[in-house]
């Protein structure tokens, strides 16, 4: 890594070839990552990166252009800032532009753990033949990842903004397949000593085995177990789908703030200083996050902000540091989301249900319509069958379409154990819930 000292130098020089610019930014990105691949029980690919990305953001009144390169010497500064000083001069003004933010403190946070970089080969070769023994000991196959990456942000502005972070993590999932029959597990966190391996294979060859010889089942409306990672997919697709001032400026999100919008059980945070996720002390401007409620007790209380959006009400303090990398079409966006638990189990769940179906995970999900938020996609790795209180037989994948807004409404129970899940963005951690009525559309014939 550069550390912050040489960062601030190359960020100032850059800047420095930008005097004829209205206003300027420069991010720079240095990262380290690794992957390991695994099909069929064994490590097919094992691949490292190493690289270092500027990005210029050039402001020419209300004109704004972005280059980047790869390219940190003083010729590469020199010719990224003149790029998007061109690229500027040939866009069209946007008239809601008023500034880049100015300074301000922001807090640090523990976003970077040494095991984590110092990872080896070694060590994701052996949590991988931990997953692969598993399954060949279960006369079933592995595949999956496991990829680590750390690195270091800096951002500095024309306006005199300058922050600098290092953040790391990791990440592992695999699906264990039968004849038949999958399962799934991931377990994701900044500090690679959280993951465990163990634990990771038994959770996927559990399900693996218990989901042969899967049975059809007629589609409709039933009572559902969703375990965090179905859930979390809901969660990350709300948030994509309409949970940004930007949304709520164009009159395309469905967060009526001060109203009710989901269950009485339901809370959602955002926040990039809890080390229990991806934690991160400001946005991609430079500018502190802030722990934003989202969702409180069913109620819309607030959505992100970056300088743009907040200048665009004529209120620059409402910006709470939610900006992504410029070009930015998304507007700002949560990406360290937090669902409150409740004080359940799955096993409690269970017992609660007469019919219905338990889902693992959700797979190939897409928006169907933004408003009533409503995403269809199929149950994949693990779904059964719930009668009487007790998982009864695997089923085939179901079709589900489902206004997401709908089944928070309809949430029961809610666990009191969460689960960290890498996203879109960020991370999202998320507890698993017990939904009556959840709409499945269709049915699979495998």
């Amino acid at each position: 890594m550069l550390g912050d000292k040489e960062a601030k130098r190359i960020i100032d020089e850059a800047l420095g070839h930008a005097k004829e610019a209205t206003q300027a930014e420069v991010m720079l990105n240095t990262e380290e990552s690794a992957l390991t691949r695994f099909a069929n029980s064994y490590i097919h690919q094992n691949v490292a990166e190493s690289n270092t990305r500027i990005s210029v953001r050039i402001v020419l009144g209300k004109k704004i252009g972005v280059a980047g390169s790869n390219d940190l010497s003083s010729e590469g500064l020199r010719k990224a800032v003149e790029n998007a000083m061109t690229i500027a001069k040939f866009q069209q003004e946007n008239p809601d532009f008023v500034s880049l933010p100015s300074p301000a403190p922001y807090e640090n946070v523990n976003s970077y753990r040494q095991e984590t970089a110092n990872a080896s080969p070694e060590l994701r070769a052996d949590a991988v033949a931990v997953v692969c023994n598993k399954a060949k000991d279960a006369g079933l196959v592995a595949s999956g990842a496991f990829e680590i990456a750390s690195g270091e942000i800096a951002i500095g502005n024309s306006l005199g903004v300058f922050a600098y972070a290092p953040y790391s993590n990791a990440a592992i999932s695999t699906v264990i397949m039968g004849d038949d029959s999958s399962g799934w597990a991931d377990y994701a966190s900044s500090n690679v000593t959280d993951i465990n391996a163990e634990a990771l294979a038994d959770e996927a060859v559990g399900k693996a085995l218990r989901s042969h010889n899967p049975q059809r089942m007629e589609p409709g409306d039933y009572d559902v177990i969703l375990e965090e990672y179905a859930v979390a997919d809901m969660i990350e697709f709300l948030n994509f789908i309409g949970i940004s001032a930007l949304a709520v400026q164009e009159g395309r999100s469905f967060m009526k703030l001060g109203e009710k919008i989901t269950g009485d059980n339901i809370s959602i945070t955002d926040n990039a200083l809890d080390p229990a996720g991806f934690p991160f002390p400001f946005d991609f401007e430079g500018y502190p996050r802030k722990e934003l409620a989202i969702i409180e007790n069913g109620i819309a209380r607030n959505v992100p902000y970056d300088s743009y959006t907040a200048n665009r009400e004529g209120k620059p303090e409402k910006n709470t540091g939610h900006a992504l990398p410029a070009p930015n079409t998304y507007g700002p966006i949560a990406i360290n989301l937090f669902v409150a638990p409740g004080d359940s189990s799955k096993e409690e769940m269970l017992k609660r249900v007469q019919r219905g179906v338990w889902v693992t995970r959700f797979h190939y999900v897409n928006v169907s319509r933004p408003l009533p938020p409503t995403i269809t996609g199929m149950t994949r790795d693990g779904t059964f069958m719930i009668e009487n209180g007790e998982i009864t037989r695997p089923l085939r994948n179901f079709r589900f379409t489902q206004d997401i807004l709908a089944a928070l409404a309809n949430a029961e129970l809610i666990s009191r154990t969460t689960k960290l899940q890498k996203g879109f963005f960020g991370g999202t951690m998320t507890p698993a819930m017990l939904i009556r009525g959840f709409h499945f559309s269709g049915v699979t014939e495998f």
